[in-house]
């Protein structure tokens, strides 16, 4: 028997229009994430031309991309806690001019070990400017409806740049692979200049923090430097070599003085507490398993297409385009469908297209036809992008007071790019433990692809079975439901809250 009494409607309040310094700050932003997709997705279609002009072996040319996550993904925690504390606009500043001066230095060097420097230089200006930027979007827009909209249009431009990477890498890398690295440092200049007029500096909030973590800082920015390292290092020196046993044996006591320090900190690197949300951690290893399998994804890909398939820089480039583009044209949509099914639904399908995309790729041979074979991948794994990534910002934002925006900012920021790191030096040692660094043919080159393929699928299904342990208890409710309860649960894992007040029903 149904209650005569109909459930409270929520009635959506009207979004006042942004002022024109909120447009003016989100688009600085946006191009600084629209350089970093950029200049992402244009090294990876240029890394074989590095290569062949610069005599570097496949696990050599790995610490092109792992060289930027090391520098990333090692200073991230710090960077996040910097912005908090010294202010957010001064920091991302900052970093964004050391971003525009690495771009300058990556396109003049001659060499493997210089170019490899510069971009881990890039890595760590990124470090600064990522938690920062995403931190300034955080409290600039209220949460909910406001914010989602700001960060989808956020996670757009990233897509756009991506997308025109891979069409400019193209044309460029044609010229000369050099014109990818220095592209990128104008662009920089003037996102300065205008984040320099356009942001405005807000006074930072009193938290009651008095000082600096400074061992904190120290062991948590060394544990995840060392760690990137030893990943990275492995396939070279052997996964069970004694230099790599060692290392991660001092990861893991680093990684224990830093959590030690951290529970007795009185200004904690990370509040250690904010882990105990589940929606957070899901969030932190579904960005980790989602960036690190397409960082390896890619980068397996774009070598099969030029080394097996012989494509040039501009069609392996245009092979891509479809991926980027739909994720242009999705991403700015997501806002609504988030407010409309929460985050760990929208996650779920994102994971699922990832998945999917991935075990296409595999029917891929010596002659595959790319409407039938490649096509359909990069359609999935667009619509994945789309959906997911812009969902996990949101679910690792909600509910974060602002003092500690930058703090979990940081740590998605983290989690993403250790992750890419781990996870493509794993598939990069398992493509080079069959057939070494200079396979005889392209059939050898083919079948020393496959188990990495395999692998980076896998790595999609964890992600998508750690995102759907958080649907097990996403039933509508039946029987009577405390609103404040259901407001609780919406906040801690991206449920709207108006989703939440209509399972507010009475049935017998």
């Amino acid at each position: 028997m149904t209650s005569s009494s109909s459930p409270p409607v929520a009635v959506p309040r009207p979004e006042a229009p942004w002022t024109a310094l909120q447009w003016g700050t989100l688009l600085v932003l946006c191009a600084a994430l629209f350089l970093d997709a950029l200049d992402v997705s244009m090294v990876g279609v240029a890394l074989p031309s590095i290569g062949d002009e610069l005599h570097l072996s496949t696990s050599s040319l790995q610490w092109v991309v792992s060289g930027y996550i090391l520098g990333y993904g090692g200073l991230l925690l710090l960077g996040g806690r910097a912005a908090d504390l010294l202010g957010r606009r001064r920091v991302f500043l900052i970093a964004l001019g050391v971003f525009a001066v690495a771009s300058l230095l990556g396109g003049l060097v001659d060499s493997g070990e210089l170019l490899i420097a510069s971009r881990f230089i890039k890595g760590l200006s990124a470090a600064f400017t990522a938690p920062a930027g995403l931190s300034i979007i955080t409290t600039t827009f209220a949460e909910g409806p406001v914010r989602n909209r700001a960060l989808t249009i956020y996670s757009s431009c990233g897509a756009t740049g991506f997308s025109m990477g891979l069409v400019l890498s193209g044309f460029l890398t044609e010229a000369g692979w050099r014109w990818t690295m220095l592209l990128p440092a104008p662009v920089a200049v003037i996102a300065l200049v205008a984040g320099l007029k356009l942001i405005p500096r807000i006074p930072r909030e009193r938290t009651g923090s008095r000082g600096y973590d400074l061992p904190g800082a120290v062991t948590g920015t060394g544990s995840m430097l060392l760690l990137v390292y030893t990943v990275v290092s492995a396939s070279q020196a052997g996964w069970a070599s004694a230099r790599t046993l060692g290392s991660f044996a001092a990861v893991a006591v680093l990684l224990a003085a830093f959590v030690a320090i951290e529970q007795r900190s009185s200004d904690p690197l990370i509040r250690l507490g904010v882990l105990r949300s589940s929606g957070q951690v899901r969030a932190n290893l579904g960005a980790a398993t989602f960036f690190g399998s397409y960082v390896a994804f890619q980068f397996l890909v774009t070598q099969y297409l030029q080394n097996v398939l012989g494509y040039s820089a501009m069609r392996t480039a245009l092979a891509f385009l479809p991926a980027g583009a739909l994720v242009a044209i999705l991403s700015t949509r997501m806002g609504p469908v988030v407010d409309r099914f929460g985050t760990a639904r929208v996650i779920a399908a994102g994971f699922t297209s990832l998945v999917v995309g991935y075990l296409l790729f595999l029917r891929i041979d010596l002659h595959p036809s790319y409407p039938a074979v490649i096509l359909p991948s990069m359609l999935l794994l667009g619509a994945a992008f789309a959906t997911a990534f812009p969902s996990l910002n949101i679910q690792a934002t909600n509910g974060v007071e602002d003092h500690e925006q930058g703090m979990v900012s940081g740590l998605l920021n983290t989690s993403i790019q250790v992750g890419g790191a781990i996870f493509l030096a794993v598939v990069t040692a398992v493509v080079t433990s069959h057939t070494g660094n200079h396979p005889a043919s392209k059939q050898a080159i083919l079948d020393s692809y496959r188990p990495g393929l395999w692998v980076v699928a896998g790595i999609g299904a964890a992600g998508l079975l750690v995102t759907l342990s958080g649907l097990r208890n996403r039933r509508p409710s039946y029987g009577i439901l405390v609103a404040s309860s259901a407001d609780d649960d919406a906040r801690r894992d991206g449920e709207p809250r108006a989703e939440a007040a209509e399972h507010v029903a009475v049935r017998d």
